[in-house]
């Protein structure tokens, strides 16, 4: 009997079907992965998916334009808008007119790729999850017990404790007097035992000499403290987190404070060498905020910057309208002492950290060391000078070493100790 019907069967076409399927989605993220790749190499700097930087945000940019067009653009935009392409002069025209860098090393394969990144929806964000222990206004959870709760056990207890002792006096007196003991009780006159203290010339005078040198003691702590300020943590106008940039980011101190390797003072950075990074970081990353500062409260530090320097983030351009920033100075020295940060940052090679602390750790600004006069002695006491590979010290270091018999030196040994050096 001849049979009819097709040669493959159901089952094979539909096992077909979703292998292809399978494979066409795998290429999909693949290539997706490796446009992630390309696009934070070569686009990241002035363009983002979701919102305009110096470029125009990309998510969905394969649905607005024709893709041979694409091409032409990402590879040399210079070229098709100087040939007069209407799509090209209207794109450049809407962007401020801002040249794109060309591209012409990137493939149309790499350019695909780009565009499976780009074409990606945009991530929703992550509900609460239910159940969850919500925080309460005095800082504790629902799930959790209040201070106010353990406040009022331990006040209940201490109340226990005192009637308890109540009790056990009125006891104890019932006792006494069911046995026909009598409690006597002592009557001691203050001024008996005052006078007696008077007479006794040696004890007054011992009473003297311990309270002297008691207030002189507290006096003396209490006047060397005055002007030492360590542990001052000022909150300045705009947040800046040294964590962040310091920290995480890694930015070198130098990079910010560049007049600390060549002036006598570190400098506070102008605030155009913010926006260095912040035209294109108008926003930070939700892994950067922590349970004292949202992202929220970042984003909006960095759009208070964009007021003080007058940046329109919408137009990426400046509107001429700036607002001076009150910075909060946190290390201040008296004006009788000379300290200069190029002769110990590039001269000796002292790191910041030194006397700053560990700044990449800091979230806000305080002042790390005492910067007292007996601080920077023991330093110079205690470091030896880098005379390595250094000619200016060559001579120096051959003289001194023999006459104190050390190979080593001290920055006291080469008069760091003088007073001149410091006050002038």
């Amino acid at each position: 009997m001849k049979k009819v019907g097709n040669h493959k069967s159901f089952s094979k076409i539909f096992f077909s079907l979703a292998f292809m399927l399978t494979f066409s989605l795998t290429a999909f993220s693949q290539d997706a992965a490796k446009g992630k790749e390309i696009f934070n190499t070569n686009c990241a700097a002035c363009h983002k998916l979701d919102a305009k930087a110096t470029g125009p945000a990309l998510r969905g940019v394969a649905d607005k334009y024709d893709k041979e067009w694409i091409y032409k653009w990402v590879k040399n935009s210079g070229d098709l808008i100087k040939s007069g392409d209407a799509q090209a002069v209207k794109v450049f025209e809407e962007n401020n007119k801002v040249p794109m860098t060309a591209f012409p090393q990137l493939s149309n394969e790499d350019i695909d790729n780009i565009l499976a990144y780009t074409s990606e929806p945009a991530p929703v964000a992550a509900a609460s999850v239910a159940g969850a222990p919500v925080a309460g206004k005095d800082g504790a959870t629902e799930s959790g017990v209040s201070n106010n709760v353990i406040l009022g056990v331990l006040t209940l207890v201490m109340a226990m404790l005192i009637v308890m002792l109540f009790l056990v006096y009125n006891m104890l007196t019932k006792i006494a007097d069911a046995k026909g003991l009598e409690i006597v009780k002592k009557n001691r006159s203050l001024m008996g035992l005052f006078n007696a203290y008077a007479k006794n010339q040696f004890l007054v005078l011992v009473s003297a000499i311990l309270f002297l040198l008691v207030s002189a003691y507290f006096a003396y702590g209490y006047l060397m403290q005055i002007g030492v300020d360590q542990g001052y943590e000022p909150v300045q106008p705009i947040h800046y987190s040294h964590r962040i940039h310091a920290g995480d980011n890694g930015i070198d101190c130098k990079y910010c404070h560049s007049s600390a390797r060549v002036s006598k003072n570190s400098g506070i950075p102008s605030l155009n060498v913010c926006m260095n990074c912040h035209k294109n970081i108008s926003e930070v990353a939700e892994t950067t905020a922590t349970e004292e500062h949202s992202k929220a409260f970042y984003d909006k530090q960095i759009a208070a910057l964009y007021e003080a320097v007058g940046w329109d983030k919408s137009l990426q351009k400046y509107t001429g309208k700036t607002k001076p920033v009150k910075w909060v100075r946190v290390h201040n020295l008296p004006d009788h002492v000379y300290f200069n940060h190029s002769q110990h940052v590039t001269v000796a090679g002292v790191e910041c950290q030194t006397c700053h602390g560990p700044v990449q750790e800091m979230e806000i600004m305080k002042q790390h060391a005492p910067l007292t006069m007996g601080w920077c002695i023991n330093c110079h006491r205690e470091t030896n000078v880098k005379v390595e590979d250094n000619a200016y010290y060559k001579k120096i270091h051959e003289e001194l070493s023999k006459k104190y018999g050390v190979s080593q030196l001290t920055a006291a040994q080469m008069g760091g100790l003088e007073c001149g050096k410091c006050h002038y």
